[in-house]
């Protein structure tokens, strides 16, 4: 059976897991199981001990594994039990360990993880497991006051806390566990109808949402949960490279830029798939399964979900694969300016506390696959094009300037006949003395201290604007990018291209700026990696500045600076190699 990879390597996790496994009695963490990161247990979702529970479970009830029914594994078990236990605090929570401490929505993905293997295992009723299943279940059952009770940091935990309530209603029969995942989904869905969620993380926060809804949709018996969910598994079709990498070129946490595979995509596509009877998250969850080297943690074992839910196991059922050849703009028709546009209204004054605002959300995303050949075109983000060609990638091409010294980023997005024009403005002024109207007390007294005063009074003065346009345009060999600025004059600037340091770079004329960047000052460069290679032209040398503030580059890379000054045009010419030995297809699909 296909589905059969989830248990293998749900078995080949079992072992590695007991290892790690604090054994000794007078150990204060007795029975917890050390984590890789640090080397110290913790009771953490993600890499603690409720995620080696998880494994263990899956493979205590499975009678295929070679696990299934072992005395000693459900010693151990137990014991990982007791330190659960013993790490709740009184008020129900867990500290994971590194960072929010007493964290309701840390909890909230235990109890999500906790409360399905609690559920196999009772479903098994194997007399040995039955102490450990008690002290789960009161684990569980202290939960329920801090989750009735507690809050959230990011818009994700929002969906995690209502799975969390779902399973506790399940398993207790709370109605305050109802009412309070209602006063959290009356908060609505924070997802674009392209399927983009606020923190715009591929790699990451996605699935989180999406799994911990399919839950919430069951449990809470609110099937119009899963429409943000279909809709995101249905984006994630056009972000995955050619290699099988997910898109994190434009995240906004911590999967930025970083390297993610749609194998933890396999459990929403295969639950979504059961639910629609649709092909396309069927051939998303095959094509994830192939990647699967994980189980998942302890919310999202697949090895557990298949266990509790079999029907979920569909042998032959129809696939379509994901499409290879497009070219899409995602959040193109998303009102983001109405939106933002309510932004002073909100009464929050731009802070929020223990978070922040991701006023980046449902900011447009071209996304164009030609076979082996991907890019993506981004707005609000510091990179806003880049490429990946067979082995050959340009990680990033960025804009910084000392107008508002950082990065600038494209805020706008038009289509052009062979591409995309963005654009991005910067506004800077000066402020006036307050006037004396709105002066507070203390302006008056022999102190007057610097943040007590109004400066939202102040009057603005010699207001500034700094405009920058990029025509990302195709050509018949590859891309050109022109990147212009005509105002304020004289605004020192800086262009950058960033590569990964494992490529062969070649010609050009270049000088050192710093630690792995250099000055791109002539000529044409080649990059090139596993016989595949992209020729750029368009090298500046117009300053000698080596950086701009603010706007740090990435070490470990290899990073090439154009420096230019306003008013200026730059045209970055890129050429790639042929890919017929790639097997490279022509046409495809455009939106």
């Amino acid at each position: 059976m296909m589905y059969n990879r989830v248990f293998e390597v749900n078995d080949s996790w079992v072992r590695e897991a007991m290892d790690r496994q604090i054994m000794e009695p007078e150990h204060r963490w007795y029975g917890g199981v050390r984590t890789i990161e640090n080397g110290l247990p913790s009771p953490n979702h993600n890499s603690g001990t409720p995620t080696a529970m998880a494994i263990w479970a899956a493979a205590l009830c499975n009678p295929a594994s070679e696990y299934y029914r072992n005395h000693e594994l459900a010693r151990r078990f137990a014991l990982a039990a007791r330190y659960m236990l013993a790490a709740q605090h009184s008020d129900g929570t867990i500290s994971p360990g590194w960072t929010n401490f007493h964290s309701p929505p840390d909890t909230a993905f235990v109890v999500v993880g906790y409360a399905q293997t609690a559920q196999l295992l009772m479903a098994d009723g194997w007399e040995d497991l039955k102490g450990a299943v008690a002290d789960m279940l009161l684990f569980l059952e202290r939960t329920l006051p801090a989750l009735i009770t507690g809050g959230c940091h990011t818009p994700n935990h929002r969906w995690v806390i209502c799975a969390a309530l779902g399973f506790l209603n399940e398993l207790f029969d709370s109605p305050d566990a109802l009412k309070r995942a209602r006063a959290w989904l009356a908060e609505g869905m924070d997802a674009t109808a392209d399927g983009e969620w606020t923190e715009r993380s591929n790699g990451i926060y996605n699935v989180v949402s999406d799994v911990m809804l399919i839950h919430a949709a069951r449990l809470l018996k609110r099937p119009e949960l899963l429409v943000p969910v279909r809709a995101n598994l249905k984006m994630m079709s056009y972000l995955v490279h050619p290699d099988g990498e997910i898109v994190t070129e434009y995240s906004g946490r911590q999967d930025f830029g970083q390297s993610f595979d749609m194998s933890g995509y396999f459990l929403p596509c295969l639950m979504m798939a059961s639910l629609d009877q649709d092909p396309v998250f069927q051939g998303m969850a095959e094509q994830s399964l192939a990647l699967l080297k994980h189980p998942g943690g302890a919310p999202t074992n697949a090895a557990v979900r298949l266990l509790l839910d079999p029907g979920l196991l569909r042998e032959g059922a129809e696939t379509k694969p994901m499409p290879e050849n497009y070219r899409i703009v995602l959040n193109g028709d998303f009102p983001r300016e109405r939106y933002l546009s309510g932004f002073a209204d909100a009464g929050h004054h731009g802070v929020i506390r223990y978070s922040r605002m991701h006023t980046d959300f449902g900011a447009p995303v071209a996304r164009i696959r030609e076979g082996h050949t991907s890019v993506t075109v981004s707005t609000e983000m510091s990179s806003f094009f880049s490429l990946r060609h067979g082995a050959a990638r340009l990680l990033g091409v960025q804009f910084a300037s000392y107008f508002e010294p950082g990065f600038v980023k494209m805020s706008r997005m038009a289509a052009l006949e062979q591409g995309y024009r963005l654009s991005g403005e910067q506004e800077k002024g000066y402020n006036g003395p307050v006037p004396e109207a709105d002066l507070p007390a203390s302006a008056g007294e022999d102190v007057s201290p610097w943040y007590l005063l109004p400066h939202h009074c102040r009057p603005q003065t010699h207001v500034q604007r700094h405009k920058v346009e990029v025509d990302v345009v195709e050509t018949g060999e590859g891309w050109r990018l022109i990147i212009s600025s005509t105002e304020p004059e004289d605004v020192v600037s800086q262009i950058s291209l960033v590569f990964p340091a494992a490529g062969a770079l070649s010609g050009g004329e270049l000088a050192p700026a710093g630690v792995d960047t250099q000055f791109w000052m002539g000529g044409s460069i080649r990059y090139e990696a596993g016989g595949d290679w992209m020729e750029i032209s368009g090298a500046g040398f117009e300053h000698t500045a080596a950086g701009v503030r603010e706007a740090a580059y990435p070490l470990g890379f290899r990073t090439l600076l154009l420096n230019v000054v306003t008013p200026f045009v730059k045209e970055i010419d890129i050429k790639l190699s042929p890919m017929a030995a790639h097997g490279r297809t022509e046409g495809g699909e455009s939106s």
